[in-house]
């Protein structure tokens, strides 16, 4: 299928975790969001954006308190809780700065199947060409993935390489991939550069935080998508004010997988 991709904007996939969302608490970040905001208006010129966001069930959490919260079925009713109050978070703070948004709900078996993905193509190119940015999320109602395995990460390679993205971009709470492990060694450093995965995966830990369901092991496993589809991945620390435009502009360490 032909792609109707903008011929002069650049197209970038954004994956926002749970830990960046919330800075590493256990609640929603509204400067955080207003950060992100801010870029995309800042960049909207030459790039547009699709976002890949987790933080339903932090969101949730905010609000309720479910008894148990740690099977699958309570973290999906968290997720249907707390969906639409972070959409509303991205709507309010999008919406001041002109920049609307539009909610859109997958799973991985969408992507399995033909028509499923001729129709995400349609919708989410729709929704650019009339300036809205979509926001992605798992329908963790009816899929468990991302609750089971990958924050997202997956769910964000298989939509750049849907939607012939021209950079995937992966907020973490580091610096990219490290020489070593920067908690146990004052030598490690951010390798700026990677053409070959298979070289840093002995470097690769498998630590989670305590909202997120990541880790760099599925965010290397994401870029490993991305790089066989042609799409170049940068992993950057979320956690800084304006992570995106100072990486653009060479002010931030960071990793490029090419």
């Amino acid at each position: 299928m032909e792609m109707a991709k903008s011929e002069s904007k650049k197209r970038i996939i954004l994956k926002l975790g749970t830990t960046t969302l919330t800075r590493g608490t256990k609640s929603i970040s509204r400067g955080k969001i207003e950060d992100v905001a801010r870029q995309i208006k800042s960049l909207s010129k030459d790039y547009e954006f699709i976002i890949v966001s987790s933080g339903a069930i932090a969101a949730a959490k905010q609000f309720v308190n479910l008894n148990g919260q740690q099977n699958i079925e309570d973290k999906q009713a968290l997720a249907s809780i707390g969906q639409p109050h972070l959409m509303r978070i991205f709507y309010e703070i999008f919406n001041e700065l002109g920049l609307p948004t539009a909610q859109c709900l997958l799973t991985y078996f969408d992507f399995d199947n033909d028509q499923s993905r001729i129709n995400i193509q349609h919708t989410i190119n729709e929704l650019l060409r009339n300036n809205y940015i979509p926001i992605i999320n798992e329908n963790d109602t009816v899929a468990t993935e991302e609750i089971k395995f990958g924050d997202n990460d997956k769910l964000a390679a298989l939509t750049a390489q849907l939607m012939s993205a021209d950079l995937l971009i992966m907020a973490t709470n580091t610096y990219g991939l490290y020489t070593a492990d920067p908690n146990t060694s004052e030598r490690a450093e951010t390798i700026a550069l990677i053409e070959d995965l298979d070289t840093v995966q002995s470097v690769i830990g498998e630590t989670k935080t305590e909202l997120g369901s990541g880790g760099m092991k599925s965010k290397i496993e994401a870029a490993k998508i991305a790089q066989d589809a042609g799409i170049e991945t940068w992993l950057i620390y979320g956690f800084a004010e304006n992570f995106m435009l100072d990486a653009m502009s060479g002010d931030a360490a960071f990793t490029r997988i090419i």
